[in-house]
């Protein structure tokens, strides 16, 4: 019973994982984030947006491939037209991986604050005690 638990729960993190990479690794290109961009404004044929980013359309049904993916955008071709759309999918696993790194950061940077000031205090204090 709990190797089943523990192999759902590795399998729950690789998926996790495997998904977030997919997604990461979609928004790491500034083409892929302005068709997003752009699909957010309304939906547009492959065509469309190769003349947009000014690149071939074999480029531009690469870079959809990599977001149709990671489940950014979805495609339905009609006829000799191909549609994209901004997908279903919401980014909440990734904005919650960000804010809990973001706290994570935070935090450190808290802390060496604290450190700083207590570094300078102590600074003051040996200064303060030598001009006596």
């Amino acid at each position: 019973m709990q190797i089943a638990h523990a192999r759902r729960t590795v399998n729950h993190m690789v998926h996790y994982q495997a998904r977030l990479d997919a997604t990461f690794a979609a928004l790491s290109d500034v083409t892929r984030r302005g068709v997003l961009e752009q699909l957010g404004g309304s939906d547009a044929s492959i065509t469309d947006l190769a003349q947009r980013f000014d690149m071939t359309l074999t480029g531009m049904k690469k870079h959809v491939s990599i977001l149709e993916q990671a489940g950014l955008v979805t495609t339905e071709k009609v006829g000799r037209v191909r549609t994209c759309k901004l997908g279903l999918r919401r980014l909440e696993e990734e904005a919650a991986w960000i804010e809990q790194h973001r706290q994570l950061w935070s935090a450190r940077f808290d802390a060496l604050d604290k450190l700083v000031e207590h570094l300078k205090s102590k600074e003051n204090a040996n200064e303060r005690s030598k001009k006596r």
